[in-house]
């Protein structure tokens, strides 16, 4: 989807990296959308749920 909306107010993940390689979050009509800093017109919305398992994925390493 296309995240290049103007009032949007995205958030930078507190553990990414300085400089244009890192992930960002922003509400959006009850979901989330995440994006990534270095291709800011390209996002995925997510629910709050599925967000949850990902994080609890990537912290688990069940992803590569």
């Amino acid at each position: 989807m296309k995240a290049g909306t103007v009032n949007t107010q995205w958030q930078k993940a507190s553990f990414s990296e300085q400089g244009d390689n890192c992930l960002e979050l922003a509400p959006s009509g009850g979901g989330v959308l995440i994006r990534e800093s270095d291709d800011p017109g390209v996002a995925i919305r997510i629910t709050p749920p599925g967000l949850r398992a990902l994080l609890t994925r990537v912290k688990a390493g069940q992803l590569s």
